[in-house]
């Protein structure tokens, strides 16, 4: 298994956004070269800023076209300008849960276009949130990324993404960031705790991600103020020779950057 991490031309992209496919797709292309991977297939996780989900509980005996019913009431976007899927959740209750999922046809586009100017084939797309609920090492968990361009928390529930948040970190010395932190992060928690079929508890931790180890009075003020243990995001655990790795950790390099692997 291979990790490489890179950067990207100024104005090549603007908050998960793609801007210029060339530049973005030539900067994919050198990264690959310049750490000897010759793959073709890619997994694109994209920012959710360029989409949005929902996670349904419906009844157990509603047909599929019940469901899209169902979906598409929920999320009431314009089918011209935005695709729209939706995907069983197996469960043991007899409910049935529905993850459903929204993008801008434009913004995706551009995203492909930049693996395809990079030599590769985008063979799976998807969230960032759904691609950290698979390798985060918790069923219930909040992710606070301090990595990304806009900060975001993803509140995951039974192994599936509930929410995404993004937000403006402002500056702040180290006795102002975990009132600013927890902000946020309660209306999440909040948020989500008000919904049916609820199984977030108070121990479920909250995994902050960030280049840079956070102090631990802060972690342990940010707990206080959240009411949910803070810990840092551990880093992906090494996966079996005999585990397809590719689907196991589909989001490897990602995970790594934002847990200073």
């Amino acid at each position: 298994m291979q990790a490489a991490a890179g950067t990207l031309p100024d104005g090549s992209w603007s908050h998960g956004r793609v801007v210029d496919a060339a530049a973005v797709g030539k900067a994919i292309r050198e990264l690959l070269a310049r750490n000897a991977m010759t793959t073709t297939r890619a997994f694109v996780a994209v920012s959710d800023e360029l989409a949005t989900f929902r996670a349904l509980s419906l009844d157990g005996e509603l047909t599929d076209e019940q469901v899209t019913a169902a979906v598409n009431k929920e999320i009431a976007l314009d089918p011209e300008r935005i695709a729209t899927r939706w995907v069983d959740v197996p469960r043991q209750d007899g409910t049935r849960l529905v993850y459903a999922a929204a993008w801008d046809r434009a913004a995706l586009k551009e995203v492909t276009e930049a693996v395809k100017v990079a030599g590769l084939n985008a063979a799976v797309v998807e969230l960032k949130s759904a691609a950290v609920a698979r390798t985060v090492p918790e069923s219930s968990c909040v992710v606070l990324d301090l990595v990304a361009d806009t900060c975001e928390i993803v509140l995951i529930d039974e192994n599936v993404p509930r929410l995404w948040h993004g937000f403006k970190l402002a500056a702040a010395g180290p006795h102002d960031l975990a009132k600013l932190l927890g902000a946020p992060l309660l209306s999440v928690i909040r948020f989500h705790q008000r919904s049916r079929n609820v199984h977030f508890g108070a121990a479920a931790p909250v995994f902050v991600s960030t280049e840079q180890m956070v102090p631990p009075d802060v972690i342990a003020e940010l707990a206080g103020l959240v009411g949910q243990p803070v810990r840092m995001l551990p880093a992906p655990s090494r996966v079996p020779a005999h585990v397809r790795h590719g689907t196991y950790l589909a989001c490897l390099g990602l995970i790594m950057r934002r847990s200073a692997a």
